[in-house]
């Protein structure tokens, strides 16, 4: 049964999707290595993804592509997504970090632009970021 059958609608079908990218991504170079594997057993937990679920993901013969949304708001909405799987522990290690630049790039940021996101998301996920930027959040 292909993956794609159990996207559903809401919630479970974002958390498929973010896995299956992640996925992609990880075996982008050809092959997982085992930090990345690593990495992708907590994403699966973080994403409730069942052990079915991941074995047919895995699986060669599967390529799913990054889903790029056009608009540039959705793909930041992407990136938050992303970033609250990631820090749902508190901790972003250096494979996530990584995996989270790979992401952006795929979902079509330019590189610069891309570090530039990352840097300030890291920021606002750890409550490390300068009086300004807080100052404006509050008044947004």
């Amino acid at each position: 049964m292909p993956v794609t059958d159990w996207y559903e609608h809401g919630e479970k079908r974002r958390e498929l999707a973010h896995f299956a990218t992640l996925c992609s991504l990880a075996a982008v170079d050809g092959e997982v290595n085992p930090h990345e594997k690593a990495t992708l057993d907590k994403f699966a937990f973080k994403l409730n993804i069942t052990e079915a679920e991941y074995k047919e993901i895995m699986k060669k013969e599967n390529k799913y592509p990054i889903e790029t949304p056009h608009s540039g708001e959705k793909r930041l909405k992407r990136l938050f997504d992303f970033f609250q799987i990631i820090f749902s522990d508190n901790v972003m290690d250096d494979v996530e970090r990584k995996m989270v630049e790979k992401y952006a790039i795929g979902l079509g940021f330019p590189i610069k632009k891309a570090e530039e996101i990352i840097a300030k998301s890291i920021g606002i996920f750890t409550g490390k970021i300068d009086f300004d930027d807080y100052l404006y959040l509050l008044k947004k």
